[in-house]
């Protein structure tokens, strides 16, 4: 090959992978520890899944990310024999358990999460049971 065509290749093969990788130079992220992810699921009173959407939507999510923690989404079951009409379920994720903890209690003590919660159950209580589940991603999960 001549010189022209060898700059050729190298100015494909950096365009390609990165001009790091072709002059040797790393471009690699330092490696970071995978997420928890922390999986709840609320059984509303019935009736009341309106009131805890509206909630979420008003509150409770403005608040998981001032202390912390990541919305990653929120879902309902799909037909009624699945609780559709009183199941919410969402996913929180965290740099490790002991930040979700912490996370957690800084957002209990919060005054506007007592204001929201007090004015949200004015008309009566809108959870019945609420479930938390943590989890940690498989070495081969595309979401880390």
């Amino acid at each position: 090959m001549t010189q022209r065509q060898w700059t050729f290749v190298g100015g494909l093969v950096a365009a390609t992978f990165g001009a790091g990788w072709f002059t040797g130079q790393s471009q690699a992220q330092p490696a970071q520890a995978p997420l928890v992810y922390e999986l709840r699921t609320y059984t509303a009173v019935d009736g009341r899944l309106p009131a805890l959407h509206k909630r979420f939507r008003e509150h409770t999510m403005k608040l998981f990310e001032k202390h912390g923690m990541k919305n990653v989404i929120y879902l309902t079951p799909i037909g009624k024999e699945n609780g559709e009409d009183n199941k919410l379920y969402y996913l929180l994720a965290y740099e490790n358990k002991d930040a979700a903890e912490k996370s957690w209690a800084a957002f209990r003590s919060d005054p506007e999460w007592a204001k929201a919660r007090m004015e949200s159950e004015k008309d009566g209580k809108i959870v019945e049971k609420a479930e938390s589940l943590f989890l940690r991603p498989t070495d081969y999960s595309p979401m880390k």
